[in-house]
C-alpha cells in the first residue's frame, strides 16, 4: 500500500567567517657610527750631558804649561827670590850694625852665603794627587705628552614598525533550503 508522504528536505544556512591575522613587523636600522682618533702630541726636549776634565794642573806639575802660565809662574818665583834676598840682606845688615853685641857676624855671613842650602830629598808624585779634576752635568730628557680625546659621533636610528590589521570577513557560505515533496497523493 501505498501511503501519501510529505517529504521534507532541509538544508541549514552555513555562514563562512574569514579571518585575516594581523601583522607586525619591527626593524632596527644600525646607528650611525664613526669614530676617530686624534694622534697625541708627543715632545721630547734633550740638553746633552757635560763632562769636563781640567788637566791644567796635571801639566802644570809635569812642567808642561802654557807659555802666558809660565811667564806668571816665572815672575811669582822671581819676585820670591827677590823679598827673599832683601830679607837675607836687611837681617845680615842688622847683624853687621850689632858688631859691638858678642859674635862674629862677619864669618858666619860668609859661611851663609857662600854654601847653597841642602836640597831635601823626598818622594814627589807627579803629577800630583787629584790634579786632574772632573765634573760631569748628567743629561736631562723632558717628555710632554698631550693626548686627544677620540671623536665619537653617533647617530641613532628609530625602529621602524610595520603593522597590516587583521581583517574578519563574513560571508554566507551556504543558503537555507527547505524542499517540501509530496509523494503518493494521487492513488
Amino acid at each position: 500500500m501505498q501511503i501519501p508522504q510529505i517529504r521534507v528536505h532541509s538544508q541549514p544556512a552555513q555562514i563562512e567567517i574569514q579571518k585575516t591575522d594581523a601583522k607586525l613587523g619591527i626593524s632596527q636600522p644600525q646607528a650611525e657610527l664613526s669614530i676617530k682618533q686624534p694622534q697625541a702630541e708627543l715632545t721630547m726636549h734633550t740638553i746633552p750631558g757635560k763632562l769636563r776634565i781640567d788637566q791644567s794642573e796635571a801639566w802644570a806639575d809635569l812642567n808642561l804649561m802654557h807659555i802666558t802660565k809660565r811667564n806668571k809662574v816665572f815672575a811669582s818665583e822671581g819676585k820670591n827670590a827677590l823679598m827673599q834676598g832683601i830679607a837675607r840682606r836687611a837681617k845680615q845688615g842688622d847683624e853687621l850694625m850689632q858688631i859691638e853685641n858678642n859674635g862674629n857676624p862677619l864669618m858666619s855671613q860668609a859661611v851663609q852665603n857662600s854654601f847653597e842650602p841642602m836640597k831635601s830629598l823626598g818622594i814627589k808624585f807627579i803629577p800630583s794627587q787629584f790634579s786632574v779634576v772632573t765634573s760631569y752635568q748628567p743629561s736631562e730628557l723632558h717628555i710632554d705628552v698631550q693626548s686627544k680625546k677620540p671623536v665619537i659621533k653617533a647617530t641613532p636610528r628609530s625602529p621602524e614598525f610595520t603593522y597590516e590589521p587583521g581583517n574578519v570577513t563574513t560571508s554566507l557560505k551556504q543558503r537555507q533550503q527547505l524542499e517540501i515533496s509530496f509523494i503518493n497523493l494521487y492513488i
